[in-house]
């Protein structure tokens, strides 16, 4: 099924609430790569919350993102928008929105994370660049932690320091993308790095757009890689405070992250021409360091 399809599904029958959480856990199947690794470990009874919440960010996603929508994001995220706005006082539509109230209502979850996600997908339709770097927290703020707080959520955990240290993690690894993506999302006439910080390094977007790869680039890199890496090492912490499975999927998303870092630097920091990427034979010995606690 492709995503046209999977956002456009209507329920054929508002009360087969088995039937909503099926559609996502197929759709999470379907898009596996992007699954978290470890989610076939975690209980059994918590399973399909995380499906609900991958289903529901994927269509959000793929609405902001993929060719299909160009011409009609906003609309559709905010039709998306209302569906969750809705949850609750209308019959909802579509599978997702019938899971997903299931979920809220089952954990006792708050609309706002979700809605946060929406918030930045939209943001993704108008604002293209960022002109200081808590412009940019602002945006991962909502872009990135609101998962990592709903999974913590699903699974029990709702203190603040979890939160926080969460948030670190969430926000790092979305600056490890960015710093991943530079030239994909250049070509979507995307930046996500600062101005502020092309300026301090002598560096510019014309640059950026030349694929100008020199000295001033490096520097650039080095210095957002060193800010992402701090706060992997702030949320670092989180991993301890978690039980088993949980620990194992959250300490395999931080080595997944700082590997990527390091593959940017083995490049000399060229993402210019080259996109780091795990491969499946990247992931195996870093399964293996987060089973043994490495």
């Amino acid at each position: 099924m492709n995503t046209v399809k999977e956002y456009e599904t209507r329920l054929l029958n508002p009360a087969d609430v088995d039937g909503a959480y099926r559609f996502c856990r197929d759709m999470a199947a379907r898009h596996y790569e992007n699954f978290p690794v470890a989610s076939v470990l975690m209980p059994r009874r918590l399973r399909k919350h995380v499906a609900a919440l991958y289903a529901f960010a994927r269509i959000a996603d793929d609405l902001s993102d993929e060719p299909e929508y160009a011409g009609s994001r906003r609309e559709r995220l905010l039709d998306w928008r209302r569906q969750l706005d809705e949850i609750g006082a209308k019959p909802p539509s579509h599978p997702v929105f019938l899971a997903l109230g299931e979920t809220l209502e089952e954990l006792d979850l708050p609309k706002q994370p979700f809605d946060d996600l929406l918030s930045a997908f939209l943001q993704d339709t108008e604002k293209k660049r960022y002109e200081t770097f808590a412009e940019l927290l602002d945006y991962c703020r909502r872009s990135a932690n609101p998962v990592g707080r709903i999974v913590l959520m699903i699974h029990g955990h709702r203190d603040e320091e979890s939160f926080r240290r969460s948030d670190a993690i969430c926000t790092a690894l979305q600056l490890a993308n960015f710093l991943q993506d530079v030239s994909v999302d250049m070509k979507k006439d995307r930046v996500y790095i600062p101005e502020e910080d092309f300026k301090a390094h002598g560096y510019s977007e014309a640059d950026l757009r030349m694929g100008v790869y020199n000295e001033r680039f490096k520097s650039l890199m080095k210095f957002e890689i060193s800010r992402a890496r701090a706060l992997f090492e702030q949320g670092r912490p989180l991993i301890q405070r978690l039980e088993w499975p949980l620990s194992l999927e959250i300490r395999m998303t931080w080595l997944g992250g700082m590997r990527i870092l390091k593959m940017i630097q083995r490049l000399e920091f060229d993402t210019l021409r080259t996109r780091p990427a795990l491969t499946k034979r990247d992931w195996i010995p870093l399964v293996a360091r987060a089973l043994v606690g490495g």
